[in-house]
């Protein structure tokens, strides 16, 4: 468009010359070999035009003759290059699409047609055919050639690295990779993988260094590249807490203030401050911590923040934080476990079947049998809770990768991932009673005065089906407990004499109510 209006102006500004030519009369007179000529204004200049128009159409007349040879020969290169690229093109996709033999075909056309001196695709191309081929001792070696380039270092390593990570060699692959981190921390599979070679090795600063170098090029946003760091910290912070306790608190503060919501970056930073004797303020960061995402660790560090306080006084922070977060399982426990400690019995049982109504399981169950255990020493009645712990959902823990920790670490154990720990209740268990078609679970029974019933006001109608099945137990003298048949009717069930039992089972009391709802207990 604009040169249109370039050639529009310029044909303007002639048109205006030639007029004003022709507006004023005039005569050009020109003398040479004893010749005079004399023509008019418009006639010279309109000549002089065309001499000029003739002399640019000459020489480029001349120059377009004069550099035909390398025209021709120009016309040819870019037509086998076009015919190059096209079969590199397709070559790439073949490789893409899995066709071997096609991206072989295409690799050795574009090979003839384009220089792999200019082209380094075809290089690549070469290797993938051998990939797809099954060569990879060949595309090893094809990728260990284009370290030499600058070009495709980076590809060459990243072709290794994924050569050594099919063989399962850890070590070289890592190695590739922290080569091509150091080239470009911009590349997230590099980083990834060099972060868990400097966690494995506990080279905190070193994997701190490559977030913040990823953070730097913003290939992770800010919220990820703050846990990130967060996570790391809090791992320096528990390597360095018993041998360089200023460190230790420097980086779990800051861990704390990335994520102030992490149970082991509060634990750990309050567990600094403790051993400094900065009471408060360990505190504070706990209580915010608890607020944010209640855990049984944060609890516990916080019962315990000193180590001389009396029972009762232990008894007493754990209602402050129940105060914190009211209605919710973990307080309920936490008050429970103190109290337990502090042999306040009734209190105890009532923080804990107030957890087992809010949710029923493994670890609510164990310390209701640890209660029973410490205040009455009733046996039976134990070992019902025993057996009704066995049957609930396991509590939560750290798990990562299948793993199931009680401990919080940074890396998982099973595959090296940072930060792949989450705190969660394990699924072996629910899948175990879903496949045994189970009722809920013990939301069932909290034996209280002799009596059998669910732990809400409310049975589920689903219950009133539900009998199970008990396992023969062998007792000593050589007969066996026969379990009660669901098929047998009610009356003779009732007129049936009571199972035998081991000689130094007390037994529990008969259900006085609802004789027929049984449940299974072991």
């Amino acid at each position: 468009m604009i040169r249109i209006l370039v050639f529009l102006a310029v044909v303007f500004a002639l048109g205006l010359g030639f007029a004003w030519l022709a507006d004023r009369p005039g005569d050009m007179v020109v003398t040479f070999g004893g010749y005079q000529y004399q023509v008019s204004l418009m006639v010279a200049a309109v000549a002089v035009t065309a001499v000029v128009a003739a002399v640019m159409i000459a020489w480029w007349l001349v120059k377009s003759i004069w550099n035909s040879p390398y025209t021709i020969a120009r016309y040819f290169r870019v037509r086998q290059r076009d015919r190059g690229y096209q079969a590199l093109s397709s070559g790439m996709i073949a490789a893409g699409a899995g066709d071997a033999a096609l991206a072989r075909k295409m690799n050795k056309q574009a090979a003839k047609l384009i220089r792999s001196e200019t082209e380094p695709l075809i290089h690549l191309l070469d290797a993938q055919a051998s990939l797809l081929e099954g060569d990879h001792d060949a595309a090893r070696e094809k990728f260990e050639r284009m370290l030499d380039d600058p070009e495709m270092r980076l590809l060459g390593l990243r072709g290794l690295y994924l050569e050594a990570e099919r063989l399962g060699d850890r070590q070289a692959a890592r190695h590739y990779a922290g080569r091509a981190a150091g080239i470009a921390p911009q590349l997230g599979w590099a980083i990834d993988s060099t972060l868990e070679e400097k966690t494995a090795a506990g080279d905190w600063d070193s994997a701190l260094k490559l977030v913040d170098a990823q953070t730097a090029t913003r290939q992770v946003d800010k919220e990820a590249a703050s846990r990130r760091r967060a996570v790391l910290l809090t791992a320096k912070a528990e390597d360095l807490i018993d041998t360089d306790l200023a460190a230790a608190k420097a980086a779990a503060l800051e861990a704390n203030r990335l994520l102030p919501a992490f149970p082991p970056a509060a634990v750990i930073a309050a567990k600094a401050l403790f051993r400094q004797n900065d009471i408060r303020k360990g505190a504070k960061i706990l209580e915010a911590a608890w607020k944010a995402e209640p855990h049984p660790a944060v609890a516990d560090q916080y019962i315990h923040a000193r180590p001389g306080d009396a029972v009762l006084d232990r008894l007493a922070r754990a209602q402050k934080l129940q105060s914190l977060r009211q209605n919710n399982v973990e307080s309920s426990l936490a008050v429970a476990r103190a109290a337990l400690d502090a042999h306040e019995f009734k209190v105890a049982r009532e923080a804990v079947e107030a957890a087992i109504r809010m949710q029923p399981r493994e670890g609510a169950y164990l310390l209701l049998a640890d209660i029973e255990e410490a205040e009455t020493g009733d046996q039976g009645r134990v070992r019902q809770y025993l057996a009704m712990a066995v049957r609930a959902p396991r509590d939560p823990a750290w798990v990562a990768d299948g793993f199931v920790s009680d401990r919080w670490a940074p890396v998982s154990p099973v595959t090296g991932r940072l930060d792949a720990f989450e705190w969660r209740a394990p699924v072996e268990r629910l899948g175990q009673l879903i496949e045994q078609d189970a009722p809920e679970h013990p939301s069932l029974a909290l034996p209280k005065g002799g009596e059998t019933v669910p732990a809400d006001d409310t049975v589920p109608a689903e219950i009133d089906a539900v009998v199970v099945e008990a396992e023969p137990v062998a007792v000593a003298g050589g007969d066996q407990a026969v379990p009660e048949s669901d098929e047998s009717p009610a009356p003779e069930r009732e007129q049936e004499a009571e199972p035998a039992r081991m000689p130094d089972d007390p037994g529990v009391d008969p259900v006085q109510e609802q004789p027929e709802r049984r449940f299974r207990l072991f």
